[in-house]
């Protein structure tokens, strides 16, 4: 079989690495909010090129603690796009605010700028852009928006982690930028975490006051927070794999530009890359009409494939009563009919990578696939 990704792969290539700073983690004893996670906040920041990170427990949690730090609560609205995993609205709600959806650009699978100004009201308090499978959204006409309307930009950078825009890191150009640690993410710890990013030191303040029960001083709470704080274990895992990130995600961009020279005569649509954008492929999502079948196909042949996402967010459960139906965001909806993501990882040899293509081209020659238009 071969996987969508390989982490027992990557822990080999890094395996000496990762030992020893377990290890010392676990031989000084410091496991909550230690030395590592201070060096990670330090280290993250000055990668990104921004004045603060505070680590936490998800990038679910940098969402939400980010909106709160910002004041979003009941009777605001959140601008989101109608195509992403659910944490990116769940968050919103969470607060008592409502998601505000627009839909995408088809080409990049990120929110479609051109439809946001429309949707701004009087209760629209943010937008927050995800720079969806590793493609950055198209930033400034949207910050350019956000300066006249007087809304604050949160980047939902969990999939993108060292991709860039115009030159510029993805997570640094809006007012904060939130980051998951997921283990499947481009840099991903052994567990969950995550961290919030910013040039506003009063935002930075405000969720590592959230991040530990509102505590300023052990015990005496300020505020109603939460227990969301980064491992000091998964910290310490981080450190050494922010040290290979960017060679990692060099290997995937060779991965995608090997596969769409090959794959476009088979029935698919490969993905796009902007040309403000450095693309960092967190995955490698194809469109194709006849997707079940492709899929069915590849798994009998021990090719692993996934879809992200089968539901855009207008149509989830979760959402019935804002009242949306089907046709209301047709590119979201197409995306989740036709996208399929094929193996990406930066382990992934030549031969693993000839042998997906091979059997795209096996599978086009017996079935049309029909290219999506």
């Amino acid at each position: 079989m071969i996987p969508i990704l390989d982490l027992k792969a990557q822990y080999e290539s890094i395996k000496h690495e990762i030992n020893a700073a377990i290890a010392e983690v676990l031989e000084s004893t410091r496991f909550i909010l230690g030395p590592n996670v201070a060096a990670f906040e330090e280290e993250v920041a000055e990668y990104l090129g921004v004045g603060y990170a505070v680590g936490v427990a998800s990038g679910t949690d940098a969402l939400l603690l980010t909106l709160r730090a910002y004041g979003i609560g009941p009777g605001d609205e959140v601008i989101v796009p109608a195509y992403t995993f659910f944490a990116t609205a769940e968050v919103v709600s969470l607060l008592g605010a409502t998601p505000t959806f627009v839909d995408i650009d088809p080409e990049t699978y990120c929110i479609d700028v051109r439809g946001i100004e429309e949707r701004i009201t009087e209760p629209i308090k943010a937008i927050i852009p995800v720079h969806l499978y590793g493609h950055p959204a198209d930033m400034d006409p949207m910050l350019a928006l956000a300066r006249e309307y007087g809304l604050k930009v949160i980047e939902d950078n969990a999939q993108a982690f060292g991709a860039e825009y115009t030159g510029r890191k993805t997570g640094s150009l809006g007012d904060a930028g939130c980051l998951s640690f997921y283990p499947s993410k481009n840099l991903g710890g052994y567990g969950d975490g995550g961290t919030v990013v910013t040039n506003d030191a009063r935002v930075a303040a405000q969720v590592r006051l959230l991040r530990t029960h509102g505590w300023r001083r052990k015990y005496y709470s300020e505020t109603i927070g939460y227990n969301s704080r980064l491992d000091e274990l998964q910290a310490a895992i981080l450190r050494v794999k922010l040290r290979h990130v960017d060679s990692w995600n060099d290997r995937r961009r060779e991965v995608a530009q090997a596969y769409g020279r090959r794959l476009t005569e088979f029935g698919v649509i490969i993905p796009s890359e902007a040309s403000y954008a450095r693309h960092v492929y967190h995955l490698y999502v194809v469109r194709v009409q006849r997707r079940a079948e492709l899929q069915k196909r590849l798994r009998a042949m021990g090719i692993a494939s996934a879809i992200y996402y089968p539901v855009p967010l207008h149509l989830v459960g979760a959402y019935v009563e804002l009242g949306h139906g089907q046709g209301d965001f047709p590119e979201a909806e197409r995306a989740a009919q036709e996208s399929l993501a094929l193996p990406m990882f930066p382990e992934m040899s030549d031969e693993q990578l000839a042998y997906v293509v091979g059997a795209v081209e096996s599978v086009s020659a017996r079935t049309k696939l029909s290219v999506s238009h």
